[in-house]
């Protein structure tokens, strides 16, 4: 899977058609993208059968950025939030999530990589559910767990579409419930149960945006993080959008998501969701 991951990376580099940064210096650039995908059906006297459904989504992508001649401060907060209720059942939680990435770097002429400084906050953001199993099982909540790292290292960001950085990474693990916690920062060794987890390690953080066509974007962010304890064991979350602009307000998503972390179960997660809807760039 590592060398199938590797490889895509590659291919999609070498097409990509890079370009210098268009943004000006010393000025604040914001950016915001907001989105809405609903699906709704009702049946009434229907004699085919069927079960009344209501589904939203509704996400965010809001970026600051800073530039001098040397320095480049970047912010990014992404979010989504999902419920879907279908026929008597409950409403249950779909999409759940933030992250937070604060990343600044100093550029040092003649060098192809700049050293840099990062700051990277996940978490969900409100009760979520295991629903196969009766009654329901809480397996997350707003930082219960929560994920802070910070990364010293070094970053490849000449072009706006692709940038990598490689860095010493310190992880901090938060709960707040005994039961999540025995799961997420407990250290099983001793009688306590821990509620904080602290971990030093390696970081790499890969993001890559293709212009595949005139309406047809790839979008891609790829995370390894490793304990020094355990350096063969990585923690993989690998983040792919494919956007297709239908207008300039309406778009389809496909998004797949695919990530291995040992500590919340050692089977690879993915999940794919297509979906149609509304989109709005703010700023």
């Amino acid at each position: 899977m590592k060398k199938t991951l590797l490889i895509l990376l590659i291919l999609a580099f070498v097409n990509i058609n890079a370009q210098d940064e268009e943004l000006e210096l010393y000025k604040w650039s914001p950016a915001f993208v907001t989105g809405l995908n609903i699906s709704q059906i009702t049946f009434e006297n229907w004699a085919k059968g069927g079960e009344n459904s209501l589904a939203y989504t509704v996400t965010g992508d809001f970026a600051l950025r800073y530039l001098t001649e040397n320095w480049k401060f970047r912010n990014q907060f992404k979010g989504a939030f999902g419920k879907t209720k279908l026929g008597q059942d409950e409403i249950r939680t779909t999409d759940n999530e933030f992250f937070f990435e604060t990343v600044l770097s100093y550029k040092i002429l003649g060098w192809e990589v700049n050293p840099f400084i990062s700051n990277l906050v996940r978490s969900a953001i409100t009760s979520g559910y295991d629903y196969k199993t009766t009654p329901k099982t809480k397996i997350a909540d707003f930082f219960d767990p929560g994920y802070v790292t910070q990364s010293i290292g070094f970053t490849y960001d000449k072009h706006e579409n692709f940038r990598t950085r490689l860095g010493i990474a310190f992880q901090e693990t938060f709960t707040r419930e005994d039961a999540l916690a025995l799961a997420y920062s407990d250290d099983p060794e001793t009688a306590e149960i821990e509620k904080f987890k602290f971990e030093t390690g390696l970081e790499s953080v890969t993001d890559m945006k293709l212009n595949v066509d005139k309406n047809l974007i790839y979008q891609s962010k790829l995370r390894l993080f490793t304990r020094f304890e355990d350096i063969d064991i990585w923690d993989v979350r690998w983040d792919n959008t494919i956007t297709a602009e239908v207008n300039s307000w309406l778009n389809v998503n496909l998004s797949v998501i695919i990530i291995h972390e040992v500590s919340q179960t050692v089977k690879t997660q993915f999940k794919e969701a297509l979906q149609i809807g509304i989109t709005y760039s703010i700023l």
